[in-house]
């Protein structure tokens, strides 16, 4: 490429210009210690057929800023909200820029009619009318000195051009109020156009304030937003339709047995529960909460009131855990195929990055495919300041046969390799006694990778979930 983009977290817009254009305004540098910030102001674009970039400079764009949303809309670049973070204060915004892709000028927007409140992170989708749809976000505020309090927003707007031409559009705002099945309140959810005039809404978290703790629950599910209905409804997946089949025919099959009349049961209403571990290559084993929404009436998966039987037949019980719940995806939709990658989820104090890549499709909503795992030794522990990562180098030295002041005890020893060796499964040693046995080590490995600051319960959870993973399998924690 004949320039590199400088490192910053932002957003981009794509236009099939000269064999397509990825455009990006703006973004965010953060210090590893979380001290310093810096946000960028400037506007670069990616030319895909030859793939160099260049920066493109132009007087009178919106401030420095980071968590806002950009989109294409009518040969023009449409930038809402945002924010701006020093280490003593922070400011959002809810300003709307344009940039002309045909003259290369920015102009600030001033549409008519009460419009969002300033926040990030929001859903910003344009529609086929030429109109743009907000949805969500986040902000803060200062509640005191050093408290701020974070607001989840659930409103809905519609800004709507009325221009006859690009020069002369004349932009307002509405305020939206869907029905049907709404996403409960969350941040960090991936968006993307779906077929069928929709839009489609991914994972994300739900912080939750405990005493002086933040816990996070995260989400993999999928909703829909009908734009020409003004209705949210949640994804159901349905299964592979043998596997429908086989459910059906054996529900009736037990229907005739016990002499009742042939019709299937209702699939469970409400949200059902799961959890998901995933085990990193350390031996680290991050439990994860999956909330999966109970199945809605009057409609299928894919949002069709018609197909009542495919939605008998799929209910909740075709649901997949794959991908694992997370927030801050990358999605795109193609030919009407969903494509997820990555994304984040937190384990204890520590975030830990993804590099799987997941499809599904939306026509189908059957099963998510796996079209590359997730490998453990890609993932990334980011840490919240330097004196955590030396913490964790120490810990990986350990844990790779480095030098210790103090030796560890016969169970933490270490192989010929340098690997770390778990307490072995002594023959025909039941779960439960293998757990009450090694419970102390347990312990001791899960309060090291989750910090100090963890809570013990949680670090409980965690060392009885790596026990009871190595007693199944050792190959699965190495």
């Amino acid at each position: 490429m004949s320039f590199s983009y400088p490192s910053q977290s932002s957003l981009a817009a794509v236009v099939p210009t000269a064999g397509g254009q990825l455009w990006i305004f703006g973004g965010e540098f953060a210090s590893p210690n979380g001290e310093q910030f810096y946000h960028y102001r400037d506007l670069w674009v990616l030319h895909l057929a030859t793939k160099t970039w260049e920066q493109i400079k132009a007087p009178g764009g919106p401030s420095g800023r980071s968590g806002h949303r950009m989109v294409a809309c009518r040969r023009q670049l449409i930038i809402f909200g945002g924010f701006h973070e020093s280490a003593r204060d922070f400011i959002y915004y809810n300003d709307v820029y344009a940039f002309n892709l045909d003259s290369f000028t920015w102009s600030k927007l001033a549409p008519a009619g009460m419009g969002p409140a300033p926040r990030s992170g929001c859903q910003m989708t344009p529609t086929p009318e030429g109109n743009i749809i907000i949805y969500g976000g986040y902000s803060k505020q200062r509640i005191k000195k050093d408290v701020d309090k974070g607001t989840l927003h659930t409103d809905m707007f519609l800004l709507k051009a009325e221009g006859a031409g690009k020069e002369e559009d004349r932009w307002s705002w509405s305020r939206l109020s869907p029905s049907g099945v709404k996403p409960p309140p969350r941040s960090g959810f991936s968006v993307a156009a779906a077929p069928n005039n929709r839009c489609l809404l991914f994972g994300g978290v739900h912080d939750e304030e405990e005493e002086e703790s933040l816990e996070g629950d995260f989400f993999n599910d999928i909703y829909f937003y009908d734009v020409a209905k003004n209705r949210w409804f949640p994804a159901q997946l349905k299964g592979p339709k043998s596997e429908r089949r086989k459910r059906r025919r054996g529900r009736q099959a037990e229907a005739e047995a016990a002499g009742e009349e042939q019709l299937l049961p209702p699939p469970p209403q409400g949200p059902l529960e799961m959890v998901k571990e995933v085990v990193a290559e350390d031996g680290t084993v991050m439990t994860i909460k999956q909330v999966i929404p109970g199945a809605a009436e009057g409609k299928d998966s894919s949002g069709s009131e018609e197909e009542d039987e495919d939605e008998e037949e799929g209910g909740t019980l075709g649901q997949a855990v794959e991908p694992c719940p997370r927030s801050s995806a990358m999605v795109a939709v193609k030919h009407g195929v969903l494509y997820m990658y990555g994304g984040m989820f937190e384990v204890g104090d520590r975030q830990v990055t993804l590099s799987d890549l997941h499809s599904i499709d939306l026509h189908r909503m059957d099963q998510w495919k796996v079209l590359q795992e997730n490998d453990p030794k890609t993932q990334e522990w980011l840490e919240e300041s330097e004196s955590d990562e030396e913490e964790e180098e120490d810990d990986v030295e350990g844990a790779e046969g480095g030098e210790e002041e103090e030796e560890s005890s016969e169970e933490e020893s270490e192989d010929e390799e340098g690997e770390q060796q778990h307490p072995a499964v002594q023959p025909g040693e039941a779960q439960a006694q293998y757990l009450a046995r090694t419970e102390r080590y347990w312990l001791g490995l899960a309060r090291s990778h989750m910090g100090p600051e963890a809570k013990d319960k949680k670090v409980l959870k965690v060392a009885h979930a790596m026990a009871k993973t190595f007693h199944e399998d050792p190959t699965h924690v190495s």
